[in-house]
């Protein structure tokens, strides 16, 4: 197999932003894991707590089974979703094996938000990347750096959930 073969199988593509005229927070990880791209859905590894976290935070107590419901529960909530990296080569899922990426338009997406308050960035390599993405434009928002909700970051649930509740001021 050929190397430019080898890039080719690897590269891994973002979904479309999950926003509307009432976001007042937007979550921002990197690239989706290769089980959620297999299941086309944001944070689809069952081992992610994502889901978990974010209905904690948003006063849920269930997590709904179908994903188009998850996804109108946050944008009831004001809760945006999107990705910092649009594409990249990355064999597996971890942030720190993204290589050759491209970003996504933050700037142009958040000025499309009028009600936009604040950008959470979901672990890390997200907020570094998303950060210099946004390079002064960040200054508009509160930014919120939260701990990683992948199972690769080992941090136990309930550290996790102190930080992430810090997002409930943003709510709807």
């Amino acid at each position: 197999m050929t190397r430019l073969v080898e890039d080719q199988h690897i590269r891994k593509r973002c979904f479309a932003p999950v926003v509307d005229d009432r976001t007042r927070l937007l979550v921002l990880g990197s690239l989706p894991g290769d089980r959620s791209l297999a299941r086309q859905e944001y944070y689809g590894n069952a081992q992610n707590c994502f889901w978990k976290l974010i209905f904690d935070v948003i006063g849920l107590d269930q997590v709904p089974i179908d994903y188009a419901s998850r996804l109108q529960a946050l944008l009831a909530t004001g809760v945006g979703l999107w990705d910092v990296v649009a594409e990249a080569d990355r064999e597996g899922s971890l942030d720190h094996r993204i290589r050759r990426q491209a970003g996504n338009d933050l700037i142009g997406l958040i000025g499309r938000l009028p009600c936009l308050a604040a950008i959470a960035f979901n672990g890390g390599i997200a907020a570094r990347l998303g950060l210099r993405a946004l390079g002064e434009h960040a200054a508009r928002y509160q930014i919120v750096r939260l701990p990683s909700s992948s199972p690769a970051y080992t941090l136990a649930y309930a550290e996790k959930l102190t930080a992430w509740r810090t997002l409930r001021e943003y709510l709807l």
